[in-house]
Protein backbone atom coordinates (compact mmCIF):
# COMPACT_ATOMS: atom_id res chain seq x y z
CA UNK A 1 0.00 0.00 0.00
CA UNK A 2 1.24 3.49 -0.87
CA UNK A 3 -0.23 6.75 0.17
CA UNK A 4 -0.10 10.40 -0.84
CA UNK A 5 -2.17 13.40 0.14
CA UNK A 6 -5.15 12.52 -2.07
CA UNK A 7 -5.15 8.84 -2.96
CA UNK A 8 -4.60 5.53 -1.24
CA UNK A 9 -3.56 2.66 -3.49
CA UNK A 10 -4.37 -0.90 -2.42
CA UNK A 11 -3.59 -4.24 -3.94
CA UNK A 12 -6.36 -6.65 -4.86
CA UNK A 13 -5.56 -8.85 -1.86
CA UNK A 14 -5.71 -5.89 0.52
CA UNK A 15 -9.15 -4.92 -0.76
CA UNK A 16 -10.37 -8.52 -0.46
CA UNK A 17 -9.12 -8.63 3.14
CA UNK A 18 -10.86 -5.30 3.75
CA UNK A 19 -14.12 -6.84 2.53
CA UNK A 20 -13.81 -9.63 5.11
CA UNK A 21 -12.91 -7.09 7.79
CA UNK A 22 -15.93 -4.88 7.06
CA UNK A 23 -18.17 -7.97 7.03
CA UNK A 24 -16.81 -8.87 10.47
CA UNK A 25 -17.54 -5.34 11.69
CA UNK A 26 -21.13 -5.66 10.47
CA UNK A 27 -21.42 -8.99 12.29
CA UNK A 28 -20.13 -7.48 15.55
CA UNK A 29 -22.53 -4.55 15.19
CA UNK A 30 -25.47 -6.91 14.72
CA UNK A 31 -24.40 -9.07 17.66
CA UNK A 32 -24.64 -6.07 20.00
CA UNK A 33 -28.22 -5.45 18.89
CA UNK A 34 -29.15 -9.12 19.31
CA UNK A 35 -27.56 -9.24 22.75
CA UNK A 36 -29.52 -6.21 23.92
CA UNK A 37 -32.89 -7.21 22.45
CA UNK A 38 -33.10 -10.52 24.30
CA UNK A 39 -32.61 -8.88 27.72
CA UNK A 40 -35.12 -6.06 27.41
CA UNK A 41 -37.57 -7.78 29.83
CA UNK A 42 -34.79 -8.06 32.46
CA UNK A 43 -33.84 -4.43 31.92
CA UNK A 44 -37.49 -3.38 32.29
CA UNK A 45 -37.83 -5.22 35.59
CA UNK A 46 -34.50 -3.91 36.90
CA UNK A 47 -35.38 -0.30 36.07
CA UNK A 48 -38.91 -0.73 37.44
CA UNK A 49 -40.65 0.82 34.44
CA UNK A 50 -44.10 0.11 33.04
CA UNK A 51 -44.78 -1.02 29.48
CA UNK A 52 -45.63 2.54 28.47
CA UNK A 53 -42.47 3.91 30.09
CA UNK A 54 -40.43 1.20 28.37
CA UNK A 55 -41.92 2.26 25.05
CA UNK A 56 -40.81 5.82 25.76
CA UNK A 57 -37.30 4.69 26.69
CA UNK A 58 -36.99 2.58 23.56
CA UNK A 59 -37.49 5.69 21.45
CA UNK A 60 -34.21 7.13 22.76
CA UNK A 61 -31.85 4.90 20.72
CA UNK A 62 -33.35 6.27 17.51
CA UNK A 63 -33.23 9.83 18.88
CA UNK A 64 -29.57 9.43 19.84
CA UNK A 65 -28.71 7.87 16.49
CA UNK A 66 -30.47 10.57 14.49
CA UNK A 67 -28.67 13.36 16.37
CA UNK A 68 -25.21 11.76 16.35
CA UNK A 69 -24.99 10.19 12.89
CA UNK A 70 -23.95 13.41 11.09
CA UNK A 71 -20.86 13.49 13.34
CA UNK A 72 -19.51 10.26 11.84
CA UNK A 73 -18.31 11.97 8.67
CA UNK A 74 -16.47 14.64 10.65
CA UNK A 75 -14.78 12.02 12.84
CA UNK A 76 -13.69 10.06 9.74
CA UNK A 77 -12.40 13.27 8.17
CA UNK A 78 -10.25 14.08 11.19
CA UNK A 79 -8.92 10.66 12.16
CA UNK A 80 -9.20 8.60 8.98
CA UNK A 81 -11.77 5.91 8.23
CA UNK A 82 -9.97 3.01 9.94
CA UNK A 83 -9.32 4.83 13.21
CA UNK A 84 -12.83 6.27 13.17
CA UNK A 85 -14.45 2.87 12.75
CA UNK A 86 -12.20 1.32 15.39
CA UNK A 87 -13.12 3.98 17.92
CA UNK A 88 -16.83 4.22 17.11
CA UNK A 89 -17.33 0.45 17.02
CA UNK A 90 -15.57 0.17 20.39
CA UNK A 91 -17.84 2.83 21.89
CA UNK A 92 -20.86 0.94 20.51
CA UNK A 93 -19.84 -2.45 21.91
CA UNK A 94 -19.05 -0.94 25.32
CA UNK A 95 -22.35 0.99 25.31
CA UNK A 96 -24.07 -2.40 25.58
CA UNK A 97 -23.12 -2.36 29.26
CA UNK A 98 -25.09 0.78 30.12
CA UNK A 99 -28.82 -0.09 29.82
CA UNK A 100 -28.63 -3.02 32.24
CA UNK A 101 -27.08 -0.71 34.87
CA UNK A 102 -29.95 1.80 34.76
CA UNK A 103 -31.98 1.81 38.01
CA UNK A 104 -34.86 4.02 36.82
CA UNK A 105 -36.57 5.56 33.80
CA UNK A 106 -34.39 8.67 33.58
CA UNK A 107 -31.09 6.79 33.66
CA UNK A 108 -32.47 4.18 31.26
CA UNK A 109 -33.39 6.89 28.74
CA UNK A 110 -29.93 8.41 29.09
CA UNK A 111 -28.24 5.02 28.67
CA UNK A 112 -30.32 4.23 25.59
CA UNK A 113 -29.56 7.64 24.11
CA UNK A 114 -25.83 6.90 24.34
CA UNK A 115 -26.45 3.36 23.08
CA UNK A 116 -28.28 4.72 20.03
CA UNK A 117 -25.79 7.52 19.35
CA UNK A 118 -22.83 5.14 19.24
CA UNK A 119 -24.85 2.65 17.19
CA UNK A 120 -25.70 5.27 14.58
CA UNK A 121 -22.20 6.70 14.23
CA UNK A 122 -20.56 3.29 13.88
CA UNK A 123 -23.32 2.29 11.44
CA UNK A 124 -22.50 5.25 9.17
CA UNK A 125 -18.74 4.60 9.39
CA UNK A 126 -18.96 0.92 8.47
CA UNK A 127 -21.48 1.51 5.66
CA UNK A 128 -19.22 4.20 4.17
CA UNK A 129 -16.29 1.78 4.24
CA UNK A 130 -18.51 -0.92 2.74
CA UNK A 131 -19.34 1.38 -0.18
CA UNK A 132 -15.63 2.15 -0.62
CA UNK A 133 -14.74 -1.56 -0.80
CA UNK A 134 -17.63 -2.17 -3.20
CA UNK A 135 -16.35 0.60 -5.48
CA UNK A 136 -12.85 -0.86 -5.55
CA UNK A 137 -13.99 -4.44 -6.12
CA UNK A 138 -16.46 -3.24 -8.77
CA UNK A 139 -19.10 -5.72 -7.67
CA UNK A 140 -22.03 -5.59 -5.28
CA UNK A 141 -21.26 -6.47 -1.66
CA UNK A 142 -23.59 -4.23 0.37
CA UNK A 143 -26.47 -6.69 0.52
CA UNK A 144 -24.15 -9.40 1.80
CA UNK A 145 -22.70 -7.05 4.41
CA UNK A 146 -26.18 -6.33 5.75
CA UNK A 147 -26.82 -10.08 5.64
CA UNK A 148 -23.81 -10.51 7.94
CA UNK A 149 -25.36 -7.94 10.27
CA UNK A 150 -28.42 -10.21 10.44
CA UNK A 151 -26.16 -13.19 11.16
CA UNK A 152 -24.56 -11.25 14.01
CA UNK A 153 -27.97 -10.33 15.39
CA UNK A 154 -28.97 -14.00 15.35
CA UNK A 155 -25.75 -14.99 17.14
CA UNK A 156 -26.20 -12.28 19.75
CA UNK A 157 -29.84 -13.16 20.32
CA UNK A 158 -29.03 -16.87 20.60
CA UNK A 159 -26.42 -16.16 23.27
CA UNK A 160 -28.87 -13.82 25.01
CA UNK A 161 -31.57 -16.48 24.95
CA UNK A 162 -29.21 -18.91 26.67
CA UNK A 163 -28.30 -16.26 29.25
CA UNK A 164 -31.96 -15.49 29.92
CA UNK A 165 -32.85 -19.20 30.13
CA UNK A 166 -30.14 -19.76 32.74
CA UNK A 167 -31.30 -16.65 34.67
CA UNK A 168 -27.92 -14.94 34.22
CA UNK A 169 -27.88 -11.37 35.48
CA UNK A 170 -28.03 -9.10 32.41
CA UNK A 171 -25.31 -6.88 33.89
CA UNK A 172 -22.94 -9.83 33.90
CA UNK A 173 -24.12 -11.07 30.51
CA UNK A 174 -23.72 -7.70 28.83
CA UNK A 175 -20.34 -7.01 30.46
CA UNK A 176 -18.94 -10.28 29.14
CA UNK A 177 -20.58 -9.82 25.73
CA UNK A 178 -19.29 -6.24 25.46
CA UNK A 179 -15.70 -7.25 26.25
CA UNK A 180 -15.75 -10.16 23.79
CA UNK A 181 -17.34 -8.09 21.02
CA UNK A 182 -14.96 -5.18 21.65
CA UNK A 183 -11.99 -7.50 21.18
CA UNK A 184 -13.49 -8.98 18.01
CA UNK A 185 -14.27 -5.53 16.66
CA UNK A 186 -10.71 -4.32 17.23
CA UNK A 187 -9.37 -7.37 15.43
CA UNK A 188 -11.76 -6.82 12.52
CA UNK A 189 -10.81 -3.16 12.12
CA UNK A 190 -7.13 -3.93 11.55
CA UNK A 191 -7.73 -4.76 7.88
CA UNK A 192 -10.35 -2.19 6.86
CA UNK A 193 -9.29 0.45 4.34
CA UNK A 194 -7.42 3.36 5.89
CA UNK A 195 -9.02 6.16 3.88
CA UNK A 196 -7.67 9.62 4.65
CA UNK A 197 -9.16 12.96 3.63
CA UNK A 198 -7.20 15.51 1.64
CA UNK A 199 -5.36 17.88 4.03
CA UNK A 200 -6.98 20.91 2.38
CA UNK A 201 -10.47 19.45 2.33
CA UNK A 202 -13.07 21.22 4.45
CA UNK A 203 -14.44 18.97 7.21
CA UNK A 204 -18.12 18.10 7.06
CA UNK A 205 -20.35 20.23 9.33
CA UNK A 206 -21.12 18.88 12.78
CA UNK A 207 -24.85 19.07 12.16
CA UNK A 208 -26.58 19.65 8.84
CA UNK A 209 -29.74 18.77 7.03
CA UNK A 210 -29.41 15.74 4.75
CA UNK A 211 -28.57 16.66 1.14
CA UNK A 212 -31.38 16.55 -1.41
CA UNK A 213 -30.02 13.35 -2.94
CA UNK A 214 -30.19 11.65 0.46
CA UNK A 215 -33.78 12.76 0.98
CA UNK A 216 -34.87 11.23 -2.33
CA UNK A 217 -32.95 7.98 -1.79
CA UNK A 218 -34.04 7.92 1.85
CA UNK A 219 -37.70 8.07 0.81
CA UNK A 220 -37.30 4.69 -0.91
CA UNK A 221 -35.50 3.34 2.16
CA UNK A 222 -38.31 4.73 4.32
CA UNK A 223 -40.88 2.60 2.44
CA UNK A 224 -38.80 -0.55 2.85
CA UNK A 225 -37.98 -0.05 6.53
CA UNK A 226 -41.59 0.84 7.35
CA UNK A 227 -42.73 -2.45 5.81
CA UNK A 228 -39.95 -4.29 7.63
CA UNK A 229 -40.72 -2.79 11.03
CA UNK A 230 -44.46 -3.31 10.65
CA UNK A 231 -44.03 -6.94 9.61
CA UNK A 232 -41.52 -7.83 12.31
CA UNK A 233 -43.55 -6.34 15.15
CA UNK A 234 -47.08 -7.02 13.96
CA UNK A 235 -47.08 -10.18 11.83
CA UNK A 236 -47.62 -12.49 14.80
CA UNK A 237 -50.38 -10.25 16.16
CA UNK A 238 -52.02 -10.15 12.73
CA UNK A 239 -52.20 -13.95 12.47
CA UNK A 240 -53.48 -14.30 16.02
CA UNK A 241 -56.05 -11.50 16.05
CA UNK A 242 -57.19 -11.34 12.42
CA UNK A 243 -56.92 -14.99 11.38
CA UNK A 244 -57.38 -16.63 14.79
CA UNK A 245 -54.23 -18.75 14.55
CA UNK A 246 -52.41 -20.38 17.46
CA UNK A 247 -49.63 -18.55 19.29
CA UNK A 248 -47.04 -20.96 17.88
CA UNK A 249 -48.14 -20.45 14.28
CA UNK A 250 -48.34 -16.70 14.82
CA UNK A 251 -44.75 -16.61 16.07
CA UNK A 252 -43.68 -18.68 13.08
CA UNK A 253 -44.86 -15.92 10.75
CA UNK A 254 -42.31 -13.54 12.24
CA UNK A 255 -39.61 -16.18 11.88
CA UNK A 256 -40.59 -16.71 8.24
CA UNK A 257 -40.32 -12.99 7.54
CA UNK A 258 -36.91 -12.65 9.22
CA UNK A 259 -35.58 -15.79 7.54
CA UNK A 260 -36.61 -14.61 4.08
CA UNK A 261 -34.92 -11.27 4.69
CA UNK A 262 -31.68 -12.92 5.79
CA UNK A 263 -31.65 -15.32 2.82
CA UNK A 264 -32.39 -12.53 0.34
CA UNK A 265 -29.65 -10.29 1.72
CA UNK A 266 -27.01 -13.00 1.62
CA UNK A 267 -27.95 -13.92 -1.96
CA UNK A 268 -28.69 -10.34 -2.99
CA UNK A 269 -25.26 -9.31 -4.25
CA UNK A 270 -25.26 -11.85 -7.09
CA UNK A 271 -28.74 -10.75 -8.11
CA UNK A 272 -27.77 -7.07 -8.07
CA UNK A 273 -24.62 -7.76 -10.09
CA UNK A 274 -26.66 -9.58 -12.72
CA UNK A 275 -29.74 -7.38 -12.98
CA UNK A 276 -28.68 -4.04 -11.50
CA UNK A 277 -29.99 -2.14 -8.48
CA UNK A 278 -33.02 -0.57 -10.16
CA UNK A 279 -34.42 -3.79 -11.65
CA UNK A 280 -33.71 -5.68 -8.42
CA UNK A 281 -35.55 -3.15 -6.25
CA UNK A 282 -38.41 -2.80 -8.72
CA UNK A 283 -38.87 -6.59 -8.81
CA UNK A 284 -38.60 -6.68 -5.04
CA UNK A 285 -41.28 -4.00 -4.85
CA UNK A 286 -43.58 -6.14 -6.98
CA UNK A 287 -42.95 -9.12 -4.69
CA UNK A 288 -43.51 -7.06 -1.55
CA UNK A 289 -46.72 -5.58 -2.97
CA UNK A 290 -47.97 -9.05 -3.86
CA UNK A 291 -47.08 -10.19 -0.36
CA UNK A 292 -48.95 -7.28 1.21
CA UNK A 293 -52.03 -8.01 -0.89
CA UNK A 294 -51.84 -11.66 0.11
CA UNK A 295 -51.74 -10.62 3.78
CA UNK A 296 -54.65 -8.20 3.44
CA UNK A 297 -56.87 -10.59 1.49
CA UNK A 298 -55.57 -13.78 3.10
CA UNK A 299 -58.18 -16.53 3.58
CA UNK A 300 -55.97 -18.51 5.99
CA UNK A 301 -52.94 -18.26 8.29
CA UNK A 302 -50.82 -20.25 5.81
CA UNK A 303 -51.53 -17.77 3.02
CA UNK A 304 -50.73 -14.83 5.31
CA UNK A 305 -47.42 -16.45 6.26
CA UNK A 306 -46.57 -16.72 2.56
CA UNK A 307 -47.48 -13.05 2.21
CA UNK A 308 -45.15 -12.03 5.05
CA UNK A 309 -42.42 -14.16 3.49
CA UNK A 310 -42.86 -12.32 0.18
CA UNK A 311 -42.70 -9.00 2.02
CA UNK A 312 -39.40 -10.07 3.58
CA UNK A 313 -37.95 -11.13 0.23
CA UNK A 314 -39.12 -7.95 -1.45
CA UNK A 315 -37.73 -5.36 0.96
CA UNK A 316 -34.53 -7.15 2.04
CA UNK A 317 -31.99 -5.56 -0.31
CA UNK A 318 -33.47 -2.06 -0.47
CA UNK A 319 -31.65 -0.52 2.49
CA UNK A 320 -28.19 -1.86 1.51
CA UNK A 321 -28.73 -0.48 -1.99
CA UNK A 322 -29.95 2.83 -0.58
CA UNK A 323 -26.68 3.17 1.37
CA UNK A 324 -24.70 2.23 -1.75
CA UNK A 325 -26.57 4.83 -3.82
CA UNK A 326 -26.07 7.49 -1.12
CA UNK A 327 -22.34 6.74 -1.04
CA UNK A 328 -22.10 7.61 -4.74
CA UNK A 329 -24.59 10.45 -4.86
CA UNK A 330 -22.37 13.45 -4.20
CA UNK A 331 -19.10 14.90 -2.93
CA UNK A 332 -19.76 14.02 0.74
CA UNK A 333 -20.65 10.29 0.88
CA UNK A 334 -20.56 10.03 4.67
CA UNK A 335 -22.96 12.97 4.95
CA UNK A 336 -25.31 11.40 2.39
CA UNK A 337 -25.16 8.01 4.10
CA UNK A 338 -25.87 9.69 7.45
CA UNK A 339 -28.90 11.38 5.87
CA UNK A 340 -30.28 8.11 4.51
CA UNK A 341 -29.56 6.37 7.80
CA UNK A 342 -31.43 9.08 9.71
CA UNK A 343 -34.49 8.66 7.50
CA UNK A 344 -34.47 4.86 7.74
CA UNK A 345 -33.94 4.95 11.52
CA UNK A 346 -36.90 7.30 11.79
CA UNK A 347 -39.02 4.97 9.68
CA UNK A 348 -38.11 2.03 11.88
CA UNK A 349 -39.01 4.08 14.95
CA UNK A 350 -42.45 5.22 13.82
CA UNK A 351 -43.60 2.13 11.91
CA UNK A 352 -44.65 -0.09 14.85
CA UNK A 353 -46.48 2.70 16.69
CA UNK A 354 -48.08 4.02 13.47
CA UNK A 355 -49.41 0.56 12.64
CA UNK A 356 -50.79 0.23 16.18
CA UNK A 357 -52.45 3.63 16.13
CA UNK A 358 -54.02 3.03 12.73
CA UNK A 359 -55.17 -0.42 13.79
CA UNK A 360 -56.82 1.04 16.89
CA UNK A 361 -58.63 3.63 14.78
CA UNK A 362 -59.57 1.19 12.01
CA UNK A 363 -58.19 -2.36 11.88
CA UNK A 364 -54.97 -4.30 11.35
CA UNK A 365 -56.18 -5.16 7.86
CA UNK A 366 -56.31 -1.46 6.98
CA UNK A 367 -52.87 -0.96 8.56
CA UNK A 368 -51.33 -3.57 6.29
CA UNK A 369 -53.16 -2.01 3.39
CA UNK A 370 -51.01 1.05 4.07
CA UNK A 371 -47.92 -1.18 4.23
CA UNK A 372 -48.89 -2.58 0.82
CA UNK A 373 -49.17 0.91 -0.64
CA UNK A 374 -45.70 1.78 0.68
CA UNK A 375 -44.35 -1.47 -0.76
CA UNK A 376 -45.69 -0.40 -4.16
CA UNK A 377 -43.74 2.81 -3.64
CA UNK A 378 -40.59 0.71 -4.18
CA UNK A 379 -41.79 -0.08 -7.70
CA UNK A 380 -42.34 3.61 -8.44
CA UNK A 381 -39.20 4.91 -6.74
CA UNK A 382 -36.62 2.28 -7.69
CA UNK A 383 -35.12 4.55 -10.34
CA UNK A 384 -33.59 6.86 -7.72
CA UNK A 385 -31.22 4.04 -6.76
CA UNK A 386 -29.61 4.08 -10.20
CA UNK A 387 -26.39 5.42 -8.68
CA UNK A 388 -26.07 2.13 -6.78
CA UNK A 389 -25.21 0.52 -10.12
CA UNK A 390 -21.44 0.70 -10.47
CA UNK A 391 -19.72 2.20 -13.48
CA UNK A 392 -17.06 -0.15 -14.79
CA UNK A 393 -13.91 1.89 -15.34
CA UNK A 394 -11.39 -0.80 -16.06
CA UNK A 395 -9.27 -2.42 -13.38
CA UNK A 396 -11.05 -1.73 -10.14
CA UNK A 397 -8.16 -2.54 -7.82
CA UNK A 398 -4.49 -3.07 -8.12
CA UNK A 399 -1.13 -1.51 -7.54
CA UNK A 400 -1.66 1.07 -10.29
CA UNK A 401 -5.22 1.98 -9.39
CA UNK A 402 -6.28 5.34 -7.96
CA UNK A 403 -9.66 5.61 -6.31
CA UNK A 404 -11.25 8.59 -4.62
CA UNK A 405 -12.19 8.26 -0.97
CA UNK A 406 -15.79 7.64 -0.03
CA UNK A 407 -15.51 6.98 3.65
CA UNK A 408 -13.23 9.72 4.79
CA UNK A 409 -14.88 12.66 3.09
Amino acid sequence: MTKDSTVTVYSTQQVKRARIAVAAAFTVHGAVTGSFATRVPWIQDHAGVSAGQLGLALAFPAIGASIAMPLAGRISHRFGARTALRGLLTLWTLALILPALAPNLVTLCAALFVYGATAGMSDVAMNALGVEVENRLDKSIMSGLHGMWSVGALIGSAAGTVAAHTATDARTHHLVAALVLTALGLIACRDVLDIQSHPDEEPPPRFTLPPKSALIIGAVGFCAVFAEGASLDWSAVYLRDVLDSSDGLAAASTTAFALMMAVARIAGDRIVDRFGAVRTVRTGGVMATAGGLLVVFSPSPAAAMCGFGLLGLGVAVVVPLAFAAAGRSGPNPSQAIAGVATITYTSGLIAPSAIGSLAEATSLVVSFGVVTVLAFGLVLGAGVLRSADRKVTGSAVGEGTTTKSAAGS
